[in-house]
């Protein structure tokens, strides 16, 4: 069916109405929250620090459990669930405040339980989709997605600074506790059934079924290249996200004011990105759209490490990469996503997709540890580059690859999300 068709889609526009929503509450609180415990709670580098492992330690704990329950549970109820749970842990938030009893504590916790239950829910959400769209509307249904998240990337962070300034930032988490109620409620209003689970003879241990999805993550020739590619995107990912306002600042001496318009540019690159993804899949091939992307990123990328001279000159040669280079990385996710949802079986998605989210944040901590050690030792510039040169290498897992030849969305015979058949053929 054509994209067209997903826009008179009644149950995918509301889905993606709830998304939007919670897209935006979303960047409010991870732009609120911060400035709660500096504001109000006046916490300290090491009390900052524990915010940040906080919201990494329930990434990591949850990531693999919460694929196996999506494989067991039906998933829209366990969406809204999760998005009633973290409603009602923001609005604890506000609420401990004007009763005077709001501790940083409250906020490890908050940060804690929120990136666990946002685990959960996007196993499940990536789970979910390819049946309620159907497995050949599954690259438009993303790229739409995304688009919702890019919006949110632009206005969000002004949004919730104008928020915090008006109302305090207490209240300002309001909003997304406001907007997980509304996600809950599209999600809940959506009309088309959901299938049951497959029925198990004899449940087996949790630890058994998280294994059987990194077993076939291990074993697809199209879901490991997309896995091993983002967990060296992430790894090296996180020099930039360790180091770059760093870079900017004291090696390029741009102003904060510059510095806020070339990070504001990615989230630009994005929205465009995510609305070109699917026109440029149909051209040339979803594979070697993602490889192409991948490899003129990388190129345009080059400029970061190489920014000098004056400040104009420098924040140029950085805003191209922010703007170009995220509209094309945002395209390459975008497809990545689509290979993982369209070419594994339904019935173990949530695992594929859990095991890729675990391995991918669980190798960004040390990147950044490395990244440190790096900076320290060569200085920040050279740290940037080694970012630059390990994440460029990061096609070429996709580049010698089946991915290469992959022309439209892997379909085959297991259900909305089936396995294609050049894995069915590798795979046995």
């Amino acid at each position: 069916m054509s994209s067209s068709a997903l826009w008179r889609d009644p149950d995918f526009l509301k889905l993606w109405a709830g998304q939007t929503v919670s897209q935006v509450g979303s960047v409010v609180t991870r732009t609120a929250l911060p400035l709660l415990a500096l504001l109000v709670l006046h916490a300290g580098p090491t009390q900052m620090a524990g915010l940040t492992v906080a919201r990494s330690v329930g990434v990591l704990l949850v990531a693999l459990v919460a694929g196996a329950w999506v494989d067991r549970l039906r998933r829209r109820p366990l969406l809204v669930a999760t998005d009633l749970v973290r409603a009602l842990l923001l609005f604890a938030v506000p609420a401990a405040f004007l009763a005077g009893y709001l501790r940083v504590e409250l906020l490890y916790v908050v940060a804690f339980v929120v990136a666990a239950l946002g685990t959960l829910f996007t196993s499940a959400y990536h789970a979910y989709v390819p049946g309620l769209v159907g497995a050949k509307r599954v690259l438009e249904a993303n790229s739409r997605i995304a688009t919702s998240e890019a919006i949110a990337e632009v206005g969000g962070p002004g949004f919730a600074g104008a928020l915090v300034q008006v109302v305090g930032a207490p209240f300002a988490i309001l909003v997304d506790a406001v907007s997980f109620v509304a996600s809950a409620a599209s999600l809940a209003i959506i009309r088309a059934p959901e299938a049951r689970r497959p029925s198990r003879d004899g449940r087996r241990p949790i630890v058994h079924e998280i294994r059987e999805g990194a077993a076939r993550v291990r074993r697809s020739p199209l879901v490991f290249p997309v896995a091993a590619s983002s967990v060296t995107e992430h790894f090296f990912g996180s020099f930039y996200a360790a180091l770059y306002a760093l870079f900017l600042l004291d090696d390029l001496h741009l102003s904060p004011l510059l510095i806020g318009l070339v990070i504001s540019a990615g989230g630009v690159g994005s929205l465009a990105g995510s609305l070109l993804a699917g026109r440029l899949a149909r051209r040339i091939g979803l594979g070697p759209s993602m490889i192409a992307c991948a490899a003129t990123s990388s190129l345009i990328g080059v400029l970061t490490p190489l920014a000098a001279g004056p400040v104009l000159v420098a924040t140029v040669m950085v805003f191209i990469p922010q703007l170009f280079g995220d509209a094309l990385s945002t395209m390459q996710w975008i497809g990545q996503d689509t290979v993982v949802q369209t070419a594994t079986p339904d019935r173990v998605l949530g695992r594929v997709s859990a095991t890729i989210e675990f391995l991918s944040h669980g190798v960004a901590p040390l990147g950044a540890i490395v990244a440190a050690f790096v900076a320290e030792t060569l200085g920040v510039r050279a740290a940037i580059a080694v970012g630059w040169a390990g994440g460029a290498t990061a096609v070429l897992w996709l580049f010698f690859s089946p991915l290469r030849g992959l022309r439209v969305t892997p379909s085959g015979t297991e259900g909305p999300a089936a396995v294609s058949p050049m894995e069915a053929t590798v795979e046995g």
